[in-house]
């Protein structure tokens, strides 16, 4: 496979067109799940309404069928990944040309750093990791490919998603079945899981910063 070539880009200091900001705030509600539920035909804005669902085998099953097992099972299971992650890295991709991760990295950056550990380029990644695990597993390789991700700033990334993945899909998908005897908001829980999103990557951070001070003590 041929090596990729990192895309052109301006001076970091250099202005951005309005285009750049437009791609990075409708990749960003695109990926977030905001047009999921909106009337007419927004829905079609929206990741997961795009890319659609598996057609039934005699009204029950998929096509991966019922009982499989073994490398046949896993194999149909990881075919059934690829639309969604080819889906959310052409979105990324058309995004990136229009300017939307320079934009993000230079808006983003101020809140994420601080909060996060992460530059504002992993935005997108990001909000798509809370909708699929798939694409922002494959969106983060990607960032590191192109070097926009220090072997730091994966990890972090990484303890991120690996707790809870695709929290709002799978809450809006599997947890309405409980909205009705809930006697708090139905958005709080998932902003309790949200906060102990955040709360892991930031125990993560510190771990790593206890690991380099102790390597720092021993090369002394």
């Amino acid at each position: 496979m041929p090596e990729k070539r990192p895309l052109p880009s301006a001076p970091d200091n250099a202005p951005l067109p309005w285009s750049a900001y437009a791609a990075l705030i409708l990749t960003i509600l695109f990926f977030s799940g905001a047009f999921a539920h909106a009337p007419g035909g927004l829905p079609c804005l929206d990741f997961s309404h795009l890319c659609g669902s598996f057609g039934k085998i005699a009204e029950e099953f998929t096509f991966l069928g019922k009982g499989g097992s073994g490398a046949r099972y896993g194999f149909l299971f990881a075919l059934s990944l690829v639309p969604g992650i080819m889906l959310a890295l052409g979105v990324v991709e058309a995004a990136e040309r229009m300017g939307a991760l320079r934009a993000g990295e230079k808006l983003l950056t101020p809140l994420m750093r601080p909060l996060l550990g992460l530059p504002g380029s992993a935005a997108l990644a990001l909000i798509s990791s809370l909708q699929s695990s798939d694409a922002g597993a494959a969106m983060t390789r990607e960032l590191s490919e192109q070097g926009l991700l220090s072997e730091k700033e994966k990890t972090l990334f990484a303890a991120f998603q690996f707790c809870s993945a695709s929290s709002v899909t799978v809450y809006l998908s599997m947890g309405v079945a409980l909205f009705p005897f809930l006697s708090v908001p139905q958005l709080l829980p998932l902003g309790v899981i949200l906060f102990y999103k955040v709360a892991g990557i930031n125990i993560m951070r510190l771990y790593l910063r206890l690991a380099e001070k102790k390597e720092a003590g021993h090369g002394a």
